[in-house]
Formats: structure tokens, C-alpha cells, sequence
């Protein structure tokens, strides 16, 4: 007997990355490369390794919406400007992650030295570029914290919307156990 492998549904497994991305985004503004290397190697080891799994639901979430789209629709109370709102805030969002992931990307590459993400993935070949790797640098932190600005955002939207708008916009992606909450 075959027995068949059942993945969860789109829906399901987005509020697991969406959920699962938050403390990591989270703990990515607070705590920078800088902040945990006095705590030895084992401590950088792990934020490296934070680092490759936020990275790593980064690409997920851009390969689900290069496939298939947005999996939200705009609710039927939104007014015209917060529909539109809605489409840009979750689009920036998803490729702002993967512009993350990119710089990211371009941080290794060019390099002085083979970077490991969490000392399991090679990042890029190194090429020694200094002049590009500071100006990538650069353009990854403001891009990050961008990213920070436009989720906060996003989260005021939707408590706007489940707040003043009354549509339960909050339970679409809030795990069942929190609904009792809302």
C-alpha cells in the first residue's frame, strides 16, 4: 500500500512562515553581528544560523508568490485607497524579502573571505571587492530596516482594519488557538 504524503494547505503553511518569520524579524532589529560576537563564536554561530533560516523563508515565501501570487485578497470593506494599500504593502513585503536575501547574497560574494551561513552553507564564492562589499553593506542595513518599517506598517493595517473595520482581519492569519482573543 502507497500511502501518500499530505502537505498542509497554502493558507496553513503561509500563517506557519508568516509566524515564524516575526520573532526572527524581530530579533534581527535588535541584535545586529556586531552585538553578539563578544559572546564568542558559538553565539555568532547561532545568529548565522537564525540568519540562513530567515533567509531561507525569505525564498520560500518569493518562490509560493512567483507561483501562484498573493494568497490575500483585499476584504470587501477596505475602501478603494486601503485596497490598494493592501496589494503594495504585501508585495513590498515579499520582494522586499528577497532583496534582503539578494544583498545578502552579495555580501558574500564579495567578501574577503568564504562566509558560512550558520557554518552548514557556503554564502557565495568570495571575490575581494571592498569597495562593493561596503556599498552592499550599506544598501543591505537600509534595505533591512526599510523592510522592518514597511511589517511594522503592515501590522498597524491590519489592526486597523480588524480594530475599526470590524473584519476579522486579524483572524484570516492569527493561528485558530489566539481567535478566542480577537
Amino acid at each position: 500500500m502507497i500511502t501518500r504524503l499530505k502537505f498542509p494547505h497554502r493558507r496553513s503553511a503561509l500563517k506557519v512562515l508568516h509566524w515564524s518569520m516575526v520573532p526572527l524579524l524581530i530579533w534581527f532589529i535588535l541584535v545586529t553581528p556586531a552585538d553578539v560576537l563578544p559572546f564568542g563564536r558559538t553565539a555568532f554561530r547561532i545568529h548565522s544560523l537564525l540568519g540562513l533560516v530567515f533567509v531561507t523563508a525569505c525564498l520560500l515565501w518569493t518562490a509560493d508568490y512567483l507561483r501562484r501570487g498573493l494568497a490575500s485578497r483585499p476584504g470587501p470593506k477596505l475602501p478603494p485607497w486601503a485596497r490598494r494599500a493592501h496589494q503594495w504593502m504585501h508585495k513590498a513585503l515579499i520582494w522586499g524579502l528577497f532583496g534582503v536575501a539578494l544583498t545578502g547574497f552579495g555580501l558574500g560574494l564579495t567578501a574577503p573571505r568564504l562566509f558560512m551561513a550558520g557554518d552548514l552553507v557556503p554564502v557565495a564564492p568570495p571575490l575581494n571587492l571592498p569597495r562593493a562589499h561596503d556599498l552592499i553593506g550599506k544598501i543591505h542595513i537600509y534595505e533591512f530596516y526599510l523592510l522592518a518599517a514597511i511589517a511594522g506598517a503592515h501590522a498597524l493595517f491590519h489592526l486597523w482594519r480588524h480594530l475599526r473595520l470590524r473584519d476579522n482581519a486579524l483572524r484570516i492569519m492569527a493561528p485558530k488557538c489566539l481567535h478566542r482573543f480577537l
